[in-house]
């Protein structure tokens, strides 16, 4: 017989994949502290020698930023509706410190100039590891950056397993199939193009969702886009429930695309042109 219900114990089984599934990110000893609630959470991150260095708010969710000295080690943790939705290292640059120690250091001595503390001009000034490239032009759009990146994404899906099930109106286990929400894995590769202000991303078909707010053949324009010298971060909006967020370290070449729980993709991104031997 079989047996596809929607009930609590379903809902219930829901919310517990999601909430392994952001558990999972977490960093080792931290994973506990997903779902807990805001408060409290604060006051166990200090508890374990963490201090709260920024927030910042989106649509649906708060981020905060969280740095511990002895561990050298920087924390992302998103909370929505009072409670800790996920908790991410992310690299040290975004507490505001050096990936080469856990101390505050003088910004302007650990980077070279490249640029970005140029004196205004009448012309905008660009990144020397971009400047000497041919651009080419996107939409009227002078291209600063393009790359494409493979690597693994997840996406929601659903699967169905066989077992028994008990039956409270003929008070005996009854042996069918159910319907449980899953994270499908699967091989995927994404194309980013940067300019200033702004961009976009051409996301794989696995990774768009049936409902979704359409993008324009295959790509999706990036906003809040932030382009520094050693990362780069910007969103997209996916759907209505779906924002998800683009991280991309200049330096490693690594790309992490991080929504709604199970929607992630993580990799590692080339150059369009990369002849001259650096990634970006």
């Amino acid at each position: 017989m079989s047996l596809v219900r929607i009930s609590m114990p379903m809902l219930a089984l829901v919310l517990a994949l999601s909430a392994q599934a952001a558990g999972a990110q977490a960093p080792q000893g931290l994973a506990d502290l997903v779902g807990a609630r805001a408060a409290g959470g604060e006051t166990e991150l200090r508890a374990r020698g963490y201090e709260r260095v920024k927030a910042e708010k989106s649509d649906d969710r708060s981020y905060t930023y969280w740095w511990s000295a002895s561990r050298s080690q920087c924390l992302s943790v998103a909370t929505r509706e009072g409670r800790y939705d996920s908790i991410v290292a992310t690299p040290a640059p975004d507490c505001g410190r050096s990936a080469r120690s856990g101390n505050d250091r003088d910004r302007s001595a650990y980077y070279p100039d490249i640029g970005y503390n140029a004196a205004p001009s009448s012309q905008r000034q660009s990144p020397s590891y971009v400047q000497d490239r041919d651009r080419y032009q996107v939409e009227g759009q002078n291209v600063d950056l393009g790359l494409v990146c493979f690597g693994d994404g997840t996406r929601p899906g659903m699967a169905t397993s066989y077992g028994w099930t008990w039956n409270s109106r003929t008070e005996r286990y009854d042996y069918g199939n159910r319907t449980e929400m899953t994270g499908q894995q699967f091989d995927a590769s994404l194309m980013v193009q940067l300019w200033s202000g702004g961009g976009r991303i051409r996301l794989p078909k696995k990774l768009v969702p049936p409902i979704n707010s359409r993008g324009q053949d295959g790509w999706w324009d990036l906003y809040d886009v932030e382009q520094g010298p050693d990362m780069i971060r910007a969103r997209y909006r996916l759907n209505g429930l779906n924002k998800p967020q683009v991280t991309i370290d200049r330096r490693s070449g690594r790309i992490s695309v991080q929504g709604t729980a199970p929607y992630a993709f993580s990799g590692i991104c080339d150059l369009v042109d990369g002849s001259d031997h650096r990634r970006f």
